[in-house]
């Protein structure tokens, strides 16, 4: 194989964009179409007491204490736009976002065929099953975010009362941006291990600096954790935290003395 010069480099990452770029724009205008058809059972499926985490743990007859209340099956809450462009511009964003989560596995692999030339042999095996566990923790990190985290964060905030004369009214746009950030923001979190291994590879940490700290690193997540849910139950606190915590123990196992 010919070495490549700076300006062949160059020419296969302009070919690399743009090979990712138009799989993305592929991707959003199919979302584009689809979006309105599962818009309200998809997006908006935590606003109402239809959601399935609500009636499951209504079914387990959780009310107050410990677990929060879901008892109730008349909860729904109403989305108003005060905005003219708003839907469309949501309509726009949450597109490019969902394209974005649909094509992540793909963009991976275009980052990996661009680097796996520079890369020895051992080094394509560990670097091929990193990129393909941290897809997979991203995915994950996502599910758990919609699935979990995002709807016991939305229905407490939603159902809060600081005084009974005021009453929620949540915007489309508030709703979309909690929505969004905090499923993104719960995969990122789930990239946790690979980070960790990718700084063992560094040599910055080890798995006894890790276990020596991991009392240190208890009340960090803690505190993430309640960052991600400033619920006031500690039910939703641990939903967040065991997650975040199991994440750290599993760095541990992945990192490399």
């Amino acid at each position: 194989m010919e070495e490549m010069t700076f300006w062949d480099h160059l020419e296969e990452l302009r070919r690399v964009l743009l090979r990712a770029v138009a799989v993305l724009l592929a991707a959003m205008v199919v979302w584009f179409c689809l979006l309105p058809g599962i818009f309200d059972s998809f997006v908006l499926g935590p606003a109402t007491s239809d959601f399935p985490l609500y009636r499951w743990l209504a079914g387990l007859g959780g009310s107050g204490g410990f677990f929060p209340d879901f008892g109730r099956d008349d909860y729904r809450v109403e989305i108003i736009n005060i905005h003219v462009a708003s839907q469309f511009l949501i309509h726009i964003g949450t597109s490019f976002w969902f394209a974005l989560v649909t094509v992540f596995p793909y963009l991976i692999f275009e980052v990996w065929r661009f680097v796996r030339p520079a890369l020895y042999a051992a080094e394509r095996r560990s670097l091929s099953a990193a990129f393909l566990f941290g897809t997979a923790m991203f995915f994950a990190g996502c599910a758990l975010g919609y699935c979990v985290v995002f709807p016991f964060t939305f229905r407490f905030l939603s159902e809060y009362r600081l005084s009974g004369a005021v009453v929620n009214q949540i915007s489309l746009d508030s709703y979309m941006g909690s929505f969004l950030m905090m499923i993104f923001l719960m995969g990122v979190v789930f990239e946790l291990p690979l980070l960790t291994w990718l700084l063992s590879r560094l040599g910055l940490v080890s798995p006894s600096l890790l276990r020596r700290y991991r009392r240190h690193a208890v009340v960090v997540l803690l505190v993430l954790a309640a960052f991600i849910t400033p619920t006031g139950d500690p039910f939703t606190l641990l939903i967040v935290f065991v997650p975040l915590w199991l994440l750290y123990e599993l760095g541990i196992r992945l990192a490399r003395e």
